[in-house]
């Protein structure tokens, strides 16, 4: 049986160290440094933030680009006739909700995305299209091979 000497805190309460008042650390406090880069809030700046502080930033161009120069341009997911050809059987109907089930796209913002479909690679199963964009090669590729484009 414990007696009340032996009673803890539990959590144990643990003190934050306060550096620099004197006591035991003696000379630098365990700063270990004179003048600037003793003193807390203070320090020497990093190199590189002087050099990115001069750059130009203007609005428009480049990295700092705001989002909205362009937002009214639509964004496509790129699909090759090669990965078609893989993922579908001949006589099925390829649109953004059939790609994203196949796994060929990925949602954006919880909705099948903008899909065009590319020319590269070979299609020889005739394949139905619709609610894609398709580029003239592609277009061609699957009336080729018997297959229907409806925007």
């Amino acid at each position: 049986m414990a007696g009340l000497h032996s009673l803890t805190r539990n959590p144990k309460s643990k003190t934050k160290r306060r550096v620099g008042r004197g006591g035991k650390r003696g000379k630098t406090s365990g700063r270990g440094h004179k003048g600037q880069k003793q003193h807390g809030g203070h320090g020497i700046r990093p190199e590189i933030r002087d050099m990115i502080k001069k750059l130009p930033k203007r609005r428009g161009y480049g990295k700092n680009r705001a989002r909205t120069v362009h937002n009214a341009r639509t964004t496509y997911s790129p699909i090759n006739l090669s990965q078609l050809e893989a993922a579908f059987s001949a006589g099925d109907t390829v649109d953004p909700t059939t790609l994203v089930e196949k796994g060929l796209v990925a949602m954006r913002a919880a909705k099948a995305p903008n899909v065009k479909i590319l020319g590269r690679g070979e299609l020889k199963k005739n394949l139905s299209v619709k609610g894609c964009a398709v580029s003239e090669a592609a277009k061609t590729a699957i009336e080729k091979a018997g297959g229907s484009v409806a925007a």
